[in-house]
């Protein structure tokens, strides 16, 4: 996978994945290439470090490019929470004040939360991640 920064006429810098560059000329050309600020499909791609994944770690012992890619690393993070985290769901902000107050063991948990009761645990001093994960159908 190939990272170009583009820009389009109105001057709004993105960046775009593409194979190669025959894919994102391909793709130009169809204008199926849009600005994500104006929905521009006039663009073009501007200097810039490329990253490029090197051949030799493509085909270093390490593994293929596939565990590499963005899908996998997610899929990972989300199996290492379910197997890591409580999922107390709703309950969240309740929990996590009954172990900030010791009424609880402590543990990691996850779940979902309020802005209001997000407002709660700040000032009770209770320190929390937002992550949002996303779930995969598969």
């Amino acid at each position: 996978m190939i990272i170009y920064d583009l820009k389009c006429e109105k001057g709004h810098k993105f960046e775009g994945w593409f194979k190669d560059r025959s894919a994102f000329e391909n793709q130009k050309s169809q204008k199926l290439i849009t600005c994500p600020v104006c929905g521009n499909a006039d663009v073009e791609m501007v200097p810039s470090t490329i990253s490029i994944m090197a051949k030799d770690v493509r085909t270093s012992k390490r593994g293929s490019a596939e565990e590499f890619s963005l899908p996998r690393a997610l899929g990972l993070f989300h199996e290492y929470l379910n197997k890591n985290f409580d999922d107390v769901g709703p309950k969240f902000a309740e929990v996590a004040l009954k172990i900030h107050q010791g009424e609880e063991e402590k543990r990691n948990i996850k779940g979902t939360t309020t802005e209001n009761e997000e407002v709660t645990l700040r000032e009770e001093g209770v320190q929390f991640f937002k992550i949002p994960v996303p779930k995969f159908d598969s």
